[in-house]
């Protein structure tokens, strides 16, 4: 594909309906590579990465979780912050069912139901983020403000290093 020729997804046509600004990246995935690969082709920090996790809480209400590629979330402090008795991953089957996504290329932007929205705190304070724009080994490259105007998220501290 030439580099100039982007696929138009949910994410990207969310993004320009909302006017946010943002440089798409194309990147050779590797399946099971996960933020890991995509700093490594991009030349990028893997803190920069920010991975969409699709989460439920133990009522089976779904949320999305932004979080650092190279920290996991502590699924016992998210909640405790959301004052639930638990939050799990969801099913691959799950997440596509409320994002509209494949995993591997869930974006947090036009997601096929309005879910709420967590991020890591320490991630706004990045000078720029690297973030799923709808496709495997495609992000979308933005401010982390922008990010925040797109979504308004809610900020936690629930990393983990890994």
């Amino acid at each position: 594909m030439p580099k100039d020729k982007y696929p138009t997804t949910q994410a990207v046509r969310f993004l320009k309906e909302k006017g946010i600004p943002f440089v798409l990246r194309l990147y050779n995935y590797e399946e099971k590579g996960g933020t890991k690969v995509a700093a490594r082709e991009l030349g990028v920090d893997e803190h920069q990465v920010v991975k969409t996790l699709v989460m439920e809480d133990d009522k089976g209400s779904p949320l999305l979780i932004l979080m650092h590629g190279d920290q996991e979330v502590s699924t016992k402090s998210l909640a405790r912050i959301l004052n639930v008795k638990t939050v799990t991953p969801c099913t691959p089957e799950g997440a596509n069912k409320h994002t509209g996504y494949i995993v591997g290329g869930i974006s947090p932007f036009g997601t096929r139901k309005t879910l709420r929205v967590y991020v890591e705190a320490s991630i706004l304070d990045l000078p720029k983020i690297y973030i799923n724009a709808g496709k495997k080994g495609f992000l979308a490259e933005l401010s982390p403000a922008d990010l925040k105007k797109a979504l308004n998220p809610a900020p936690v501290n629930v990393a983990i290093q890994r």
